[in-house]
């Protein structure tokens, strides 16, 4: 299995745990209040907003709190938000990618440049890491759904890309400005997805070893603990051994 879906596997079970679920359903508000503001509140006019709140859904999310987050949207919250991209290195040379939403940018910038530091990492240029990843939509289901080829064939005929299945379950990928489209028609054949989202996908990795990817770890959590981070990503590659260790 590729490192990216390894550290989607370590970030799910992460989502679980009561500590940091107050701060996932934050980030998930903003992009709903972001998404909401930049389009129609209706989820079902507005992809990008449909998109988070399936997302947020999937995290057990209560109704009442993505409702609320629309609603700031109407009000007039989510007016200053800043979609900031900044690319590094972190240990051993590993490309991450921090995706940022924020109304002050010197701050976050300042914060991110010092995560990356304390943590044996570098932040980069725009652009120094990102041609390492392409853009793409992502949608996985539990192994449950169906067999390899169930989940091949509605894959093909969402008109997604390619389809990664294990043990843990699918892995459906798409052209990111096919998502949405895509998660229709996949919900229709297979039913509700465990999660949709775009992501940036590795094209080349980096292997790393246990030290290397506890150090990783510390780094990357650092960084998801900043309230203006949405996300990040790293196109670590580790073996199953090591994986098994953290």
């Amino acid at each position: 299995m590729a490192g990216h879906s390894k550290w989607a596997n370590i970030q799910h079970r992460k989502g679980r745990q009561d500590a940091v679920r107050a701060k996932l359903f934050s980030k998930l508000s903003k992009e709903i209040t972001v998404a909401a503001k930049m389009g129609d509140p209706d989820p079902e006019k507005n992809p990008r907003l449909r998109l988070a709140v399936k997302e947020a859904k999937s995290q057990s999310m209560p109704k009442d709190n993505i409702d609320r987050a629309i609603k700031k949207s109407q009000a007039g919250e989510g007016d200053d938000y800043e979609e900031i991209r900044y690319e590094g290195y972190g240990p051993n040379g590993v490309a991450v990618i921090v995706e940022a939403m924020t109304d002050n940018r010197n701050r976050t910038a300042s914060t991110v440049r010092s995560t990356f530091t304390k943590n044996g990492g570098n932040l980069g240029e725009t652009g120094s890491v990102g041609f390492m990843f392409d853009r793409k939509g992502e949608v996985t289901y539990p192994a449950e759904v169906g067999d390899a080829d169930t989940v091949m064939m509605a894959a093909i005929e969402a008109g997604a890309e390619d389809v990664e299945s294990s043990e843990d379950g699918h892995v459906i990928w798409c052209a990111d400005t096919d998502l949405n489209e895509v998660a229709t028609a996949l919900e229709a054949a297979l039913g509700e997805s465990e999660s949709t989202k775009l992501v940036w996908k590795p094209t080349t990795t980096t292997e790393m070893d246990f030290d290397g990817m506890q150090k990783l770890m510390k780094l990357i959590d650092a960084l998801e603990d900043d309230d203006d981070v949405q996300r990040v990503t790293s196109n670590f590659e580790a073996s199953d051994e090591v994986m098994s260790q953290l």
